[in-house]
C-alpha cells in the first residue's frame, strides 16, 4: 500500500559550505564545523559538502559520529583523480559524487542540489558558493564569528542582494541548523500549498 505524505520521512539535503584550509578560521573551527554535522545528523537530514579538508571535512565526521548520512561532490571525475590531482580524502563521506567539473563547476553543482546552504569561515570557494545560493534562490544560513567570508556575507548581503533579509545569521551552529530547517519546511509548506490548488 502507498505511503501518505504524512508518512513518507522527508530528508532535506543541507550543504556545509566553508574553508578547506582552517588557518584563517576561528580557533574552535574543528569543534563548531563537527557541532553543525551533528545537528544535522540529530535532525535526520542529509548533509552534503565539497568533499574537501578543513570546514566540510569536520562537519562530515561529526554527521557520522552522530550516524548520520553525508555526501560528498568531489571536483574530480574518478576516484584515482580525487586522490591523486586533488589529494582530497575519501573517509567520512559516505557517498561521493565525482563531478569532474572543477572547482567552480563542483560548486554550482552541489548547491544547486540544495534545500539550504550553511556558510562557515571560508574564502573565495565559499562566496562562489554563496552567490550561486543567492541566485538560485536557497536558505541559506550563516555561522557568524568563525571568521573568514562568514564573517563578511553580512556587509555583503546588506550592500547588494536582494534578498538579505532571507540570511539566518547566528552564532550558535545547533541553533542555526534548528533555525535552517525551520525556514526549510516553511517553505516546503508553502510549496505543497501552490500544488494543491
Amino acid at each position: 500500500m502507498a505511503k501518505t505524505k504524512q508518512e513518507i520521512e522527508v530528508k532535506y539535503n543541507i550543504v556545509v559550505s566553508g574553508a578547506a584550509e582552517v588557518g584563517h578560521c576561528c580557533e574552535k573551527i574543528e569543534e563548531v564545523s563537527k557541532e553543525l554535522g551533528r545537528e544535522i545528523a540529530r535532525q535526520q537530514h542529509t548533509l552534503v559538502s565539497g568533499a574537501t579538508t578543513g570546514v566540510p571535512y569536520f562537519s562530515a565526521i561529526g554527521c557520522n559520529e552522530e550516524g548520520g548520512f553525508n555526501v560528498g561532490f568531489s571536483p574530480a571525475a574518478t576516484e584515482k583523480e580525487h586522490l591523486k590531482a586533488y589529494k582530497l580524502p575519501l573517509d567520512p563521506f559516505n557517498i561521493m559524487i565525482y563531478t569532474g567539473a572543477d572547482y567552480a563547476g563542483r560548486d554550482i553543482i552541489m548547491t544547486k542540489s540544495a534545500d539550504a546552504v550553511i556558510i562557515v569561515c571560508g574564502r573565495i570557494g565559499t562566496l562562489h558558493e554563496f552567490t550561486t545560493a543567492v541566485e538560485t534562490q536557497k536558505i541559506i544560513g550563516v555561522l557568524e564569528g568563525t571568521g573568514g567570508m562568514a564573517d563578511k556575507i553580512r556587509g555583503i548581503a546588506e550592500s547588494y542582494c536582494r534578498i538579505a533579509k532571507k540570511i539566518i545569521y547566528e552564532r550558535d551552529p545547533k541553533v542555526l541548523v534548528q533555525r535552517v530547517i525551520k525556514e526549510i519546511d516553511h517553505q516546503k509548506n508553502d510549496n505543497l500549498k501552490i500544488l494543491e490548488k
